[in-house]
């Protein structure tokens, strides 16, 4: 049916194309003219304006996008947008990512929208401008482990060592991050000319000393100066936790982000890391997990081959009891299944393992409770009084592989419901990875589809060589 109308559509449009006195070219005309501004193609005029766009709907993109050059009135019709709503809708990313996007994100910082009052956008514009994005590569640099991959794929598509841990690290940061990048165009088989990248960064100095700034600086213009000395057209370079904020459709709160050695507590208001409020660090990660579970495997005599099995266990098996007194009256037994290794029988291990993130004592580390840790950031920021509404910061973010465990956001917010005031603790919500242990990867894919990428998101060879420049003085680059 839908290959019929365009057939029949395809020669109304040529028909009307080719017209030298009565065509859509003529008509233009007329109606710039000030002529009748509503004239259209004779019966189609007797069509109701509901079926219309079911034509349109079916006719899809391309060929509704034809048929505003027919006249006014159909112009005005095609774009409508309820129109390209749906064409979106129907399209590969994700409606609310688009919504999220386009509304929040579209000038390159946050909007200061909200889903009740999304500003008013041409979604037939938007959707012509998301279809010529050219796909980005994707770098999470990570803390474990980096993850790569295609913006266009539904996931990465492979994982390395991270940036930090490539290759010899007593190279200079500048050779071991042209080793890195050569090394994932070499995976992924692309030329590093052929297409943008976003790069994840992740927190590594995070106060707001003069030299951590002066660290992230040097950092980031390294990565630009490895690029660009590449060919690479374009270059983002964002926060891990900025990402990982975008990836469940905010742009403030707070973000806490389980490493793979350090937990960080980040708050985050309108895309911009606020490190003047202050960062976090709680002295254990996703590595302690592991270790505190293979030394209650070692006290039941388990036999196991590698950390790595430990670790397969702990992703199998273990969560965060939302009330541990009451979980320890509990039959909770389970088994897990290990490839060549066995089967593995765990019981209160399951969720003493997660308990060290609010207790950690228990594993002999000397550091603040997550909870406490997050409480104390919530406290920062309400004295802060960066704005009016100070909702900005209750709403919690969990991010790394290891804020997958299950019971992790309802016993944080039930424990920060327990020690904040009332006046901070009403409205608090922690949220689940929206993406899992991919979340700030899905973060820059939601970045790199809205419709003002390059322009509004990216440095250009040519940008930063002018910004360098003037930050050195009539250096050369």
């Amino acid at each position: 049916m839908a290959l019929l109308l365009r057939k029949v559509w395809g020669s109304v449009l040529t028909r009307s194309g080719s017209t030298s006195s009565s065509g859509s070219r003529s008509i233009r005309s007329s109606s710039d003219l000030g002529e009748d501004p509503n004239s259209s193609m004779g019966a189609f005029d007797l069509i109701p304006t509901d079926v219309f766009m079911q034509i349109l709907r079916l006719l899809g993109p391309r060929e509704a996008a034809r048929s505003s050059l027919v006249c006014r009135a159909w112009r005005a019709l095609v774009a409508d947008n309820r129109l390209w709503i749906f064409f979106l809708q129907n399209g590969k990313e994700p409606w609310d990512c688009v919504v999220f996007a386009e509304t929040h994100l579209r000038g390159g910082s946050p909007y200061l929208t909200y889903y009740g009052h999304t500003p008013q956008l041409s979604f037939m514009r938007i959707y012509a401008q998301r279809a010529v994005i050219p796909g980005s590569v994707i770098v999470d640099g990570g803390s474990g482990y980096c993850k790569f991959g295609w913006s266009k794929y539904s996931s990465p598509s492979g994982r390395s060592a991270t940036f930090l841990e490539f290759g010899n690290i007593e190279s200079p940061m500048y050779a071991r991050l042209h080793h890195f990048f050569s090394t994932i165009y070499t995976r992924m088989r692309v030329k590093p000319s052929s297409q943008p990248i976003i790069v994840i960064i992740p927190i590594c100095h995070c106060d707001d000393t003069e030299s951590a700034r002066a660290s992230r600086k040097q950092y980031r213009e390294t990565i630009y100066s490895v690029l660009f000395d590449m060919n690479v057209p374009a270059v983002c370079a964002i926060d891990q936790a900025v990402l990982a904020l975008y990836a469940a459709k905010r742009t403030s709160g707070i973000v806490v982000n389980i490493g793979f050695n350090v937990t960080s507590v980040v708050p985050i208001f309108q895309g911009k890391v606020m490190r003047e409020i202050g960062v976090e660090i709680v002295g254990q990660g996703a590595l302690k997990l592991t270790g505190f579970l293979r030394e209650l495997m070692q006290q039941r005599n388990m036999n196991f081959e590698s950390l790595y099995t430990v670790r397969t266990i702990k992703e199998k098996l273990c969560y965060v009891a939302v009330d541990y007194d009451a979980e320890l009256r509990k039959d909770t037994q389970a088994l897990c299944q290990i490839p060549g290794e066995g089967l593995f029988t765990l019981s209160k291990e399951r969720f003493q393992t997660g308990e060290i993130l609010f207790q950690p004592q228990m594993g002999g580390v000397r550091a603040m409770g997550l909870h406490r840790a997050v409480a104390l950031c919530m406290d920062h920021c309400f004295n802060a009084e960066i704005v009016s509404d100070d909702g900005w910061y209750k709403t919690v973010v969990l991010a790394g592989g290891t804020s997958c465990l299950p019971g992790l956001p309802e016993r944080l917010e039930k424990e920060l419901h327990k020690i904040l005031p009332p006046s901070m603790s009403e409205g608090v919500k922690v949220l689940p990875p929206p993406y899992g242990v991919d979340s700030a990867w899905f973060g820059a894919k939601i970045v790199s589809n809205v419709s003002t990428f390059i322009d509004a998101w990216c440095m250009t060879k040519k940008r930063f060589r002018q910004k360098f420049r003037r930050n050195t003085s009539g250096r050369t680059w």
